[in-house]
C-alpha cells in the first residue's frame, strides 16, 4: 500500500500520448529502420513473439535522446503541484523499462515506473493488475481506449490530448476529474506539417513555359496539372525528411516546432498520409506525361538520397539541394516538351547554390548564439562559417554575372522588343542577393531563404521590380 491520506490516493500516470507527446515504440522503430533497415523482417519475426518481445528486442539496439522528447508541458506541472502536495505518483506504460526510465529520471516525480519487460505488455488490464497491486484505490492519467479498463476501476480518471472519441468513452466508464488538450487543430497541423508554402517553389516549373512563350491554353493545364504533381510529391517528402530528423529537430530553436517534432501529429498518421500523398503525386504525373513522370521519380529519388545518406556530407549536400531547385525547371520544359535554355539552367545552377548555402549559413550562426561546435546530423562546424558565407556570396553573384551575359546575347535582342531594358535586372538581382547575405551574417535568416524571401518586403520590392521590367522590356 502506498500510506497516502484517502483524499489523495496513488496517480498512476500514462507515458506515450500523455506524459510524452509521443510513442516510445514507434520512436525506437523508427529509430532502429533508420540506422538498420534491414531489421524490418526481424522486426516482424520478433512481433508474432508478441508486442512485448518486439518492444524488449528494439529497446536493446536503440537508445532515445530522452531528454529532448516533447513534454505535454502543462500536464507536467499539474504532476509538479501534485507533487509538492505530498501525493505519490507512478508512471505506469506499456513501452519497455529500458526506454521508459529515462524519461521518469528526466520528469523526477515518480515513486516508481510499472512497464512492459519483455514478456509482458503493460497494457490494458495486465496494467491495471500491476497498479492495482500496487494500490487498489488509485487516479489514472490515459489517453486512450486502451486505458478505458483502468479508468473503470479507477477513483479519478484524468484524460490527456485524447484521441477521437476517448474522452467521451472515459466519461461513460468513469469520473472524469480534469481534461488536458495542449495541441493545435488537426488541419492547422497537417497545413504546417505538409509545407505548403513551399509549394511555391514548385512555380519553377512555369518558368520554361515563360522563356519559350508558350502561352497556350493545353500549356498552362498541363503546367498547372504537373505543379499539382511536384507539390504533393515534395510534401510527402517533407514528411519523411522530418521522420528522419527528429531528434537533430527537436534540439533546434526553431524546428522544434514542426509537428513531428513538437508531438501535434502522431508519426503512424504521418507514414500513412506520407504514402498517400506520394501516391497522388505520382498518379497526377502519369496524367502529364511519362517523361514528366521520370523526372519527377528522379526527383524522387535525388531526395530520398538527401535523406538518407547525402545530408551529412559537407557540399555535396547543398550542391543536391541546389540540384532539386533545377530540376523542377527541367520537369517544366519536359512537361510541355520545349527546349530547355542553357542559360537558364546556369543561371539556376549558381542562384539556387547560393541559396542552399544561406540555409547552412543560417544554421551556423544559430549554433554560434548557441556555443555549439558542431551541427548535429551535418557534416558543419562554426568554424565553417565565413567559407561557408563566401561560397554562398560568391555563387549568387556568379548567378548575377550569367544574368547580365545572357541580356547581352543575341537571343535577347531577337525575343524583346526593348532589350536594354532587361539591365535592369541585375541591379535588382545583386541587392537581393547581398540583402539575403547581410541578413543570414545578421542572424535575422528563416531557416529557409524562400520563407524569408516571401516575408521580407524588401525581398518582395526586388522581385515586383524585376517583373516590371521584363513586362516593359518585353
Amino acid at each position: 500500500m502506498s500510506g497516502q491520506p484517502p483524499s489523495l490516493p496513488p496517480l498512476f500516470v500514462d507515458l506515450d500520448g500523455t506524459l510524452i507527446k509521443t510513442d516510445l515504440l514507434v520512436e525506437s522503430a523508427l529509430a532502429l529502420l533508420k540506422q538498420q533497415p534491414w531489421m524490418l523482417l526481424p522486426m516482424l519475426g520478433w512481433l508474432l513473439r508478441g508486442k512485448a518481445h518486439l518492444k524488449a528486442q528494439i529497446a536493446a539496439r536503440v537508445t532515445l535522446e530522452s531528454d529532448s522528447l516533447p513534454l505535454h508541458a502543462q500536464f507536467v506541472e499539474y504532476l509538479q503541484a501534485e507533487a509538492a502536495n505530498g501525493r505519490e505518483i507512478w508512471l505506469a506504460t506499456a513501452s519497455d523499462a529500458r526506454l521508459a526510465q529515462p524519461v521518469a529520471d528526466r520528469v523526477g516525480l515518480f515513486r516508481g515506473v510499472i512497464a512492459s519487460d519483455g514478456e509482458r505488455n503493460m497494457r490494458g488490464s495486465e496494467k491495471l493488475k500491476a497498479i492495482v497491486a500496487i494500490s487498489p484505490i488509485f487516479d489514472y492519467a490515459g489517453n486512450a481506449t486502451a486505458d478505458y479498463p483502468i479508468w473503470e476501476k479507477s477513483r479519478k480518471a484524468i484524460v490527456v490530448n485524447p484521441g477521437s472519441g476517448v474522452e467521451t468513452g472515459a466519461r461513460a466508464r468513469g469520473d472524469v476529474e480534469r481534461v488536458f488538450e495542449n495541441r493545435p487543430t488537426a488541419l492547422r497541423a497537417w497545413i504546417k506539417e505538409a509545407r505548403l508554402y513551399q509549394w511555391l517553389k514548385n512555380l519553377l516549373i512555369g518558368v520554361p513555359l515563360l522563356t519559350a512563350h508558350a502561352f497556350n491554353a493545353q500549356s498552362f493545364v498541363t503546367v498547372g496539372v504537373a505543379f499539382l504533381a511536384f507539390g504533393l510529391v515534395a510534401s510527402a517528402t517533407y514528411m519523411f525528411n522530418d521522420l528522419l530528423d527528429l531528434p537533430s529537430d527537436r534540439r533546434h530553436p526553431r524546428k522544434c516546432r514542426r509537428p513531428f517534432a513538437a508531438g501535434d501529429i502522431s508519426i503512424t498518421s504521418g507514414i500513412i498520409v506520407m504514402g498517400l500523398l506520394l501516391a497522388a503525386g505520382i498518379a497526377a504525373a502519369c496524367w502529364v506525361s511519362p517523361n514528366f513522370l521520370l523526372v519527377l521519380l528522379g526527383y524522387l529519388v535525388v531526395t530520398l538520397s538527401y535523406s538518407l545518406y547525402f545530408k551529412t556530407y559537407m557540399l555535396i549536400d547543398v550542391l543536391l539541394l541546389a540540384g532539386l531547385y533545377t530540376l523542377r525547371i527541367m520537369a517544366g520544359a519536359v512537361a510541355i516538351d520545349v527546349p530547355l535554355s542553357s542559360w537558364l539552367l546556369a543561371f539556376s545552377m549558381f542562384v539556387f547554390l547560393s541559396l542552399a548555402l544561406v540555409k547552412r549559413a543560417s544554421e551556423l550562426v544559430a549554433m554560434e548564439k548557441l556555443e555549439r561546435e558542431h551541427a548535429k546530423g551535418r557534416d558543419y562546424g562554426r568554424s565553417d562559417l565565413q567559407t561557408v558565407i563566401s561560397l554562398g556570396a560568391s555563387a549568387g553573384y556568379l548567378s548575377v554575372l550569367v544574368l547580365a551575359l545572357y541580356v547581352d546575347s543575341p537571343y535577347v535582342a531577337s525575343h524583346y522588343s526593348r532589350p536594354h531594358l532587361l539591365w535592369l535586372l541585375c541591379p535588382f538581382m545583386l541587392y537581393w542577393i547581398s540583402r539575403l547575405w547581410m541578413k543570414t551574417t545578421r542572424g535575422q535568416m528563416h531557416d529557409d531563404p524562400i520563407v524569408f524571401s516571401l516575408r521580407d518586403r524588401g525581398s518582395w520590392a526586388s522581385f515586383v521590380a524585376m517583373a516590371a521590367a521584363v513586362l516593359v522590356a518585353m
